[in-house]
């Protein structure tokens, strides 16, 4: 059984609103009493892709001081800068193609993609990262359940914000699903809020925001809800390849 905590959508840009709350759910994560395998932050990590802001990410997350007590695994989207991201948030040399790592467990595996577009709001898997994700598949030859995660989800949430900027060519990834039967499912972020769907028959989680909530067109003027509280998610995808989510909030 894997254990994943779940969090998106940071936006650090340096204030002091942005830290505190991202400071907030990381302390919340860091000081659960459990048994947790990995944290997932797909993507939004920085609002405006400086190095900057991805230097706090990783004070905040422990991934250059080695301060997290489990893996944190990363992903862009698309107020992401893959550069800067590499070189000042995972200490990679910076290089501009997809951010994409595959993250192998004792009885499962999670693949995260990079979904952004540079300089869209859109996102889209390339090429390579098809590539990239078939090859991965084949290594594991069908032994493990797997997850993708990434920061577009593929189909419309019924919002006109995220559904105006979601993946390009979802058929693609539906083909890719119906070809594959060890993806579990799918995890991403983007829309700031807390959804479950389906997609290509597997689920869809959607995890919720940290900076902000996205305000249902149904629940008044506006789509941003500054003032809800920091949401997180988790994920246990049992040993037989079933995924259960479960949604809280930090106050």
């Amino acid at each position: 059984m894997l254990v994943l905590a779940h969090i998106s959508d940071l936006h650090l840009d340096g204030s002091t609103r942005a830290t505190e709350r991202a400071e907030r759910v990381r302390d919340r994560l860091w000081e659960l009493p459990g048994h947790v395998d990995a944290l997932l932050v797909t993507g939004d990590i920085a609002d405006h892709g400086d190095e900057a802001e991805y230097e706090e990410a990783a004070r905040i997350l422990g991934l250059r001081s080695g301060d997290a007590p489990f893996p944190v695994l990363t992903c862009p989207g698309n107020h992401d800068s893959r550069a800067p991201f590499r070189k000042a948030l995972l200490g990679l040399p910076a290089t501009e193609g997809p951010v994409n790592g595959a993250h192998v467990f004792d009885d499962s595996a999670v693949l995260m993609c990079d979904s952004s577009i540079p300089r869209s709001d859109e996102g889209a898997l390339d090429d390579e990262t098809y590539d990239w994700i078939e090859a991965t598949l084949d290594e594991l030859d069908g032994s493990l359940p797997v997850l993708l995660a990434l920061h577009h989800p593929p189909v419309a949430l019924h919002h006109p914000l995220p559904d105006s900027y979601r993946l390009r060519a979802p058929h693609r990834l539906a083909a890719l699903m119906e070809r594959r039967p060890e993806i579990a499912g799918l995890i991403t972020g983007h829309a700031h809020t807390a959804t479950a769907t389906t997609f290509a028959g597997r689920p869809l989680v959607v995890g919720p925001g940290v900076t902000w909530t996205l305000r249902l067109p149904w629940e008044g003027e506006g789509p941003a809800d500054r003032e809800a509280p920091v949401g997180l998610a988790f994920h246990v995808l049992a040993d037989e390849g079933r995924l259960t989510s479960h949604f809280r909030v930090v106050t």
